[in-house]
């Protein structure tokens, strides 16, 4: 079956316009869900909100939103008075600026989604701006009322397609300061540096995401499949304990474990730079 489009619009930059989709690059449906159900009956259960005073229900036509105040008492807000706010959409990805891609701070990204040409009509614009951003090495910012709130979000070619993320607002990424700002600046020696640094060097590779697991979705599935079949459920592994010891003795032992072995057995490999500086 077909991919059915998040959003239909048109892409504007400038006096030139193409009918596009956004389509969601990330999803979550493969996963393994549950339903909550009745452990005495086995149906289902249904969600309920009641009060939480009295306890009794609360009918869907009496369920409002309500912002709390410091004093503990709750001011109403309709459900028209919030539509009232709402930005009105004109369907329009309009490009604000075109920056370098390094511009942005990956903090900002949020979800991302593949942005194609809504017919075979507009596959000649949209390859032209794409064409143009990758010659030129920069994305698009574009603004456009996107579930029925005004999104910000970051275009750029992808490979040979085009990716659109929707990017956090300011307010919304912490300041790394409230986190950070009591760690002190710790100096090391350079035998620390560099058993580090030879450590950082035998674990070097590539990112292949299908070498990556989700154990626990992954378990489920085995869970499921052996109650299922009727089959006792796989036990956990236990954890392996590990041995706290000190840093720069741990250091030791794992440039011992790679191969490195203490500085009088065995002299760290050069890199190619210093290889060349000797020559």
């Amino acid at each position: 079956m077909a991919a059915r489009a998040s959003w239909k619009g048109h892409l504007k930059v400038g006096d030139l316009a193409c009918a596009v989709g956004l389509y969601t690059a990330v999803s979550s449906s493969d996963r393994v869900s549950f339903n909550i159900i009745n452990r005495r009956t086995g149906h289902r259960v249904e969600r309920q909100f009641v009060d939480s005073e009295t306890g009794k229900p609360v009918e869907r036509g009496d369920q409002v939103k309500g912002y709390q105040m410091e004093n503990g008492d709750y001011i109403v807000i309709e459900g028209d008075e919030i539509a009232e706010i709402m930005p009105e959409g004109d369907k329009v990805l309009d490009v604000k600026a075109f920056i370098a891609y390094d511009d942005i701070d990956k903090l900002y990204f949020d979800r991302p989604y593949y942005l194609a040409p809504a017919n075979e009509h507009d596959e000649e614009a949209l390859s032209l701006i794409t064409r143009a951003m990758r010659d030129g090495k920069v994305a698009a910012l574009a603004e456009a009322v996107l579930f029925r709130r005004n999104r910000t979000l970051l275009i750029r070619p992808h490979d040979d397609y085009i990716v659109a993320t929707m990017l956090n607002f300011d307010y919304e990424v912490r300041s790394a300061d409230t986190i950070f700002k009591d760690i002190p600046d710790i100096k090391f020696d350079k035998e620390m540096l560099e058993l580090a640094g030879h450590i950082l060097d035998t674990k070097r590779g590539s990112f292949e995401p299908s070498e990556y697991e989700d154990r626990y979705e992954a378990a489920l599935v085995e869970l499921v499949k052996a109650k299922i079949e009727g089959r006792a459920p796989p036990k956990k592994k236990p954890p392996q304990e590990r041995k706290v010891v000190d840093l720069m003795e741990a250091l030791r032992q794992s440039a011992k474990m790679s191969g490195k072995g203490s500085a009088k057995k065995k002299a760290p490999a050069r890199s190619d730079s210093q290889r060349k500086k000797a020559s």
